[in-house]
This record gives C-alpha cells, structure tokens and sequence, in this order.
C-alpha cells in the first residue's frame, strides 16, 4: 500500500493560477445555452463551492447567501470577465421577467 499523496499530481506549480478556470473547478458542470441571439455559457456552481461568498443576483437584485448552490452565466464572446452569479429559478425565468424588476411599495432597494 502506498502513501497517501496530500499534492495534486501535475508539473510541480503551486496552486492553480488565476486563468484556470475548467468547467470541474467549481463543483458543477458547464453547458451553452442560446438567448438574446447570443450564445451564453453556463455553469451550475455546487453550495460547497460557494462558500464564503455572496453575490447580487441580476435576475432579481436580491443576494445569493454563501452556500447556495446558483448558476454562472457570461455571453461566450466577452470572456469570463461578464460573468453574472444567478439563482437557479432566476435564470429559468429569465425569458419570462420584464427588464426592471417589480418590487412592492415596502420592498428594499439595493
């Protein structure tokens, strides 16, 4: 039996740099989905993944607690740097939502 590595096999760096962004990194799975005539990729962040974090929500402008698991989503021709953190229920609805969101009279704005 053999020891237990606690180093990721690989060319000896150390850590994963900031361009390393593979689908698998975040805990979730990354597919491309078409809307507003643009492709869009997306990626399905785990709760595990996010935590520590918290992030406002462009579907609903309401924040997405650290630990909940959420979507990630960015036109594939501007890069990573667009990448908007969504609720899972925010992006299945993104078609169905006007452009300014409807609040009540008592509701917080941010």
């Amino acid at each position: 039996m053999s020891p237990r590595r606690n180093r990721p096999k690989g060319s000896g760096s150390s850590g994963p740099s900031a361009e390393d962004d593979r689908p698998g990194r975040y805990g979730g799975w990354q597919s491309a989905e078409d809307w507003r005539g643009e492709q869009w990729s997306v990626r399905h962040v785990a709760g595990a993944s996010a935590q520590g974090k918290t992030y406002r929500c462009p579907g609903c402008e309401q924040l997405i607690p650290d630990g909940v698991p959420h979507v990630v989503a960015w036109p594939e021709h501007s890069g990573v740097d667009e990448r908007r953190h969504w609720h899972k229920a925010c992006w299945n609805a993104k078609d169905r939502r006007t452009t300014r969101v409807q609040r009540s009279r008592n509701a917080p704005r941010f």
